[in-house]
């Protein structure tokens, strides 16, 4: 009665089959977990590039706001400072004759360099005189008959002006309604 010893051959094949068949589960499972993990690396990726596109438009944004801000942060100031140069403009116009040559010439060249100093903040005046009337750039203040063409600015009370080309005050003018010969013949 001999016992045989155990076959190594037939333990080490029935240990592989059984090794086998436990790793398809765990292969299943390990699969299912990588799908779900590069579905979560896929998802964190995209939120990377939205957020990154967020940011290089907020980037964008502060930058163009700041520019703005260089811009016309001038502006409130500006409007003040162009009220006395009209009333420079107004005494320059009212002076008499009479009055000492250089006091008047005086208050001109504080009139010239405070409108060059404007200028150089990028403040220009709105040309009117002349003009056909736009309301982007003009207040009509008023109509009048006259020899030029119909809504032609014939007079300006006020200038008007503009900062980087951005209102800062439209022009107050007055504008033709035409001559009186014409407004008689079409009423008549």
């Amino acid at each position: 009665m001999s016992e045989l010893p155990p076959n190594p051959a037939n333990n080490e094949g029935a240990e592989s089959a059984q090794k086998t068949a436990e790793q398809a589960p765990k292969t299943d499972e390990t699969a299912a977990k990588l799908a779900k993990l590069e579905e979560q690396v896929k998802a964190e990726q995209q939120k990377y590039v939205y957020l990154y596109a967020d940011f290089d438009n907020y980037k964008k944004r502060v930058a163009r706001e700041r520019e703005d801000l260089l811009k016309y942060g001038f502006e409130k100031a500006a409007r003040d400072v162009l009220q006395v140069a009209d009333n420079l403009q107004r005494a320059v116009d009212h002076i008499p004759e009479s009055t000492d040559k250089n006091l008047r010439s005086g208050i001109q060249m504080v009139l010239d360099q405070l409108n060059q100093t404007l200028q150089r903040h990028g403040v220009e005046a709105v040309a009117s005189a002349g003009k056909p009337f736009d309301p982007n750039v003009h207040e009509a203040v008023g109509q009048q008959p006259s020899e030029s063409p119909a809504g032609t600015v014939i007079q300006e009370h006020q200038k008007g002006y503009v900062l980087h080309g951005r209102l800062l005050r439209p022009a107050r003018v007055v504008i033709s309604a035409g001559s009186a010969t014409q407004g008689n013949g079409a009423n008549g």
